[in-house]
């Protein structure tokens, strides 16, 4: 059996685990670490400001991209320092064609329902999963480990910290009216204000059916610790004059 134009053998595996090699995927490992903690930085502000995509999808896809980038430079390290590749064949053009397809993947687990949208972290973890694949494909095996660890603590821990962390919660909302009812926009933001929510300012929709209104926005809680649970914010449409139905759900990524 041949790998390349190498008799597999015992001296083959270990060249994947050379000093140089190792030194390689070591320095992979850092690029790796410092994108995630750039990525997470990045996607705190959005989760901060209730947006979809959070913490763990910036870090993923953060740190997924370094791994690509990173490992394009050190190319001779590839395959276990073995650059011998068979006549036609461009490693370089297969990973491309790889991350492209994954995306056609990874959009369709993206759903979206108003202004909720679901699917964000699903979409980058298969995205992070092929980075792992093209990593052992390419013999960075260390490095592939690093990143499936990371990957792990991630989608396990970072949700844990955006918990403790200070966040503004979003709630997706849709409100429907009676037939002929005006409703006022400022009486609902201080309904809103009341238990501790603000009215995202842009995301109000307004549909008018057979007379009657229906509205779709988004309200950002001011902080976790001031916002009202759920169940009030429930409340307080129910009792909102006019309102026919309604329908609460936190966005979520």
């Amino acid at each position: 059996m041949r790998y390349g134009y190498r008799m597999l053998s015992f001296e083959t595996l270990l060249a994947f685990w050379s000093g140089p090699i190792v030194t390689v995927n070591f320095i992979v490992f850092l690029n790796l670490f410092g994108a995630l903690l750039l990525g997470l930085l990045v996607g705190y502000e959005r989760s901060y400001h209730g947006r979809a995509a959070g913490m763990r999808t910036y870090g993923l896809v953060c740190m997924s991209s370094a791994a690509l980038t990173v490992i394009s430079g050190y190319s001779w390290a590839w395959f276990g320092g073995d650059n011998t590749i068979p006549t036609g064949v461009d490693p370089t053009r297969v990973i491309q064609g790889i991350v492209t397809g994954i995306g056609f993947l990874c959009a369709g687990v993206i759903m979206r329902e108003g202004f909720t949208i679901s699917g964000l972290t699903t979409a980058a973890s298969l995205w992070a999963s092929s980075v792992i694949g093209i990593l052992v494909g390419v013999g960075f095996y260390a490095a592939a480990m690093m990143l499936a660890l990371l990957c792990a603590i991630s989608m396990i821990w970072i949700s844990k910290l955006e918990e403790w962390l200070p966040s503004r919660q979003a709630v997706a909302i849709n409100l429907k009216f009676e037939k002929n009812f005006q409703p006022i926009e400022a009486a609902l933001r201080d309904m809103a204000n009341a238990r501790g929510y603000d009215i995202a300012g842009g995301t109000i929709s307004i549909r008018l059916t057979e007379a009657a209104q229906e509205w779709n926005f988004v309200a950002v809680a001011r902080s976790r610790q001031k916002m009202g649970p759920l169940s009030e914010l429930a409340q307080g449409m129910a009792q909102f004059n006019g309102v026919d139905s309604f329908h609460l759900s936190y966005a979520r990524n």
